[in-house]
Parts: C-alpha cells; structure tokens; sequence
C-alpha cells in the first residue's frame, strides 16, 4: 500500500513592512487585541521575504500568522495577548539577518526570535540569540550544525537535519536507480552539510561519487554544471539545493533532455518548488518535510482548511514549520508558567507536539539535549498532477524521523546549560 497523505496580534508597524516589502497585500490584515490591557508577549521572526528563499519564506510567516490567532484564540501566552513582530532578513544576508535579530532583542523587546529559512543566517542569528539569552526556534534551517557541533541550549530546530534527510532516500536511490552520482550543490551551508552527508551514505552502502560542483546562491545558469554532469556518464544526478536555485537547475536539465537519460533526485524538495515547474519538469525522487495530503491523521484537513481560508491555497512544509515554531514559543511558556529563557528550554526537553500541531502519523518530540525536533519524513516522487490540483508530490513511503537521526553523540551536540 503506498500512502498519500481567532484574529492575531500583529503589530501594524510589522504589516506595514511587510506589505511594503514583500508585497504580500493577499494576506488578510490582522488586528490589535487588547486584552484587559496587558502587555503583549512577542515573537520576533527574522525570515527571507525577498531573494531566492522569499516564497519559503513567506509561508512559513503565514504559518507563524495562523498559530499566533490559535494561540490568542486559546487565551494567549500566562493570559497575555501573542504579538508577532515582523523583519525580512534578506535570502543571504547574514549582516543583515544579525542587525535585524540585534533590533528584535534590543529594541523592540522580543520575548522569542524566529528564523531562519537560509541556514548560514540560523547559524548566525543563534550566535546572537545565545549571546542574549532568548529563545531561539529555527523552524527551517537545516545544517546540522544548528543541534549539532554548533548547538545552544536556547535554540530548537523544527525541520529535520540535513543527514536525516540523506538518510531517509540515498539508499532508495542507490537501490532503484544505480550507485554512479554527480552532484550540483548549493555553495553555502545547507549545501554542504547534504553533500556531506550523501558521501557518508555513499561509502556506507558501495557507491560511487563521479563529481561536484559547488553553485552560489541565486545561479540562475546552470548549463555548464549540467554539461560536465552528464560527460561522466551517471545513474543520478543529484541536485543539493533549494528554492528558485532548484527550479532553475531542474528546468534547464529537462530542457537539455537529462531527464531522458539519466536519473534526476536530491534529497529534501518543496511544494513551492514544484509549483513552479512546468508540469514536464516535475520529476525526480526527493524527501518531503510535511505533506498536506495525509488520510487518517488527526487535524490535518482542519490545518488545510485554515490556511486556505487565509491564503486560497494548500499549507506547504513551510507553512508548518513557522506553524510549529511559533506553537513551540507557546508551549514552551506555558509549560514552564514562565517567560524565562532557561526554564521555557528545560520545559521543551522531551515535548512532544499536540496533535493539533504535530499533524505527523509519528508524533513529533523535541529530543532531549540536542534541541531537535524528531517527527515523519515522506519519500516519494514528484508528479506533474495527482489527485487534486495542489498534488504534485507522490508519496511511496514513511520513514520515523528517530530512524534516520542517529544519535545525539553523533550529532556532534554537546549542551552546555547556564550556570
């Protein structure tokens, strides 16, 4: 069997931002709750709204909307009215995303910092974050180096790992596809930590690298890499990156006729990926986060409903993680009946997510010493249509997230807590 899966406080400042700078005028305008006059508790996200990661970015906001009308709906944060305060880092700015999470903490007094989708700007926006004793949730930087060798007490990973996603398909690939890859991998953090972990796997399982080539972030010409791809002669060409970056290399490999040839796969890809594919270049095996087609588990259909409500269209993984990263900030603090940093963390240690925000058939938890949430991987295939309109992804199989994590000793983590 193959399985297929009320009103936020947002600040006007942070709405008049946004629609200045992201152009994001669709989503409904939200409104000012005051409550009995208390003072409002605040998240701070630091998230791409222009440049390569924008589309990702902005889902994951609209995510982080919807959990803030949740929260309020259910009587806020200790009975204080949620507020999220909105900065666009830029896609690969990292001086920019450090200013903006400086601004965050300093000035506007956030009690929570969100972000990053770019993984070199978690990394740095958690050098900050640690510095300043907040609480940090990165709901979609991957590089394991957020709960691994770099990890912090104070920051909690949503999205998976970059291993645990080339843990989930390399082997698949291998097996159904043959062991010769060349791989196209985006020049930065994210990039390199998949490439890393695809030449783990292929040792562990007999296979054979036949080249790379590193690409920076925002290459919009990816011929000459596809070129020297297909002069080695490969099962698989493996394309290690995301956002626009992915869409421009898989329509110019369709173009050149690889798809023909040789067998095009990566590791994680993204709704928003694939929806804007021509239908012809939606193809190859990937690994999805979170899929919004998933028959039989609790509150997906209600999670679906509400986005669409908000937006006209389908939640995508991103939307889910800002969703569960701004539901962690508050069950963190309830948990903890504190907005201490230190006692919020402690109460995360071990929390499994509600089934309301989980939305996984594995309920997601938060691994203790290692800040990382464990949850369900989808491997499939991309699709040029399924069943409705939105189903471009085909999923084959479920993997348990704690079956592809590895240990937190081989995470490289090493929690160090305040005195």
């Amino acid at each position: 069997m193959e399985p297929q899966f009320k009103s936020a406080a947002v600040s006007r400042r942070a709405v008049l931002q946004l629609a200045a700078a992201a152009g994001l005028a669709q989503l409904t305008p939200p409104f000012i709750i005051k409550a009995r006059g208390e003072e409002s508790v605040k998240l701070g996200l630091d998230n791409p709204l222009t440049g390569t990661y924008a589309a990702t970015g902005k889902n994951e906001l609209t995510g982080c909307q919807l959990a803030i009308e949740q929260i309020n709906a259910k009587g806020g944060i200790l009975g204080r009215p949620a507020e999220l305060l909105i900065e666009d880092s830029t896609s690969g700015d990292a001086g920019t995303a450090v200013q903006k999470a400086r601004k965050l903490i300093d000035r506007d007094k956030v009690n929570f910092l969100l972000g990053n989708v770019n993984s070199g700007l978690s990394l740095a926006m958690a050098q900050v974050s640690n510095e300043k004793g907040v609480l940090h949730v990165v709901p979609g930087g991957h590089t394991d180096a957020v709960t691994g060798t770099t990890c912090h007490w104070n920051v909690f990973r949503v999205c998976n790992t970059t291993r645990m996603l080339t843990n989930a398909i390399a082997k698949t690939l291998m097996d159904s596809y043959g062991k010769k890859m060349y791989f196209i991998t985006s020049d930065y953090a994210f990039g390199h930590t998949l490439q890393e972990g695809y030449d783990a796997n292929l040792k562990q399982f007999g296979g054979t690298k036949l080249g790379e080539d590193l690409t920076p972030l925002g290459t919009t010409d990816f011929s000459s890499y596809l070129i020297k791809a297909q002069a080695t002669n490969p099962d698989v060409i493996v394309f290690l990156m995301n956002g626009e970056d992915l869409l421009n290399a898989l329509k110019q490999a369709v173009q050149f006729g690889l798809d023909k040839r040789i067998h095009l796969a990566g590791a994680n890809t993204e709704l928003e990926v694939l929806e804007g594919l021509p239908p012809e270049a939606r193809i190859g095996d990937w690994v999805a986060e979170w899929y919004h087609i998933q028959p039989g588990v609790p509150h997906v259909d209600e999670f679906v409903a509400a986005i669409k409500k908000k937006t006209g269209r389908v939640p995508t993984a991103r939307t889910w993680f800002g969703f569960v990263g701004t539901w962690t900030c508050a069950l963190a603090a309830n948990k903890a009946q504190s907005l201490e940093a230190v006692k919020m963390a402690k109460a995360l240690q071990g929390l499994e997510l509600p089934p309301e925000v989980g939305l996984m058939p594995d309920v997601p938890f938060y691994r203790a010493n290692q800040n990382q949430l464990i949850g369900s991987l989808y491997v499939g295939h991309a699709q040029a249509k399924g069943s409705e309109p939105d189903d471009l992804f085909h999923v084959d199989k479920v993997v348990k997230g704690k079956d592809v994590a590895g240990t937190v000793e081989e995470s490289g983590c090493k929690m160090t807590w305040p005195a």
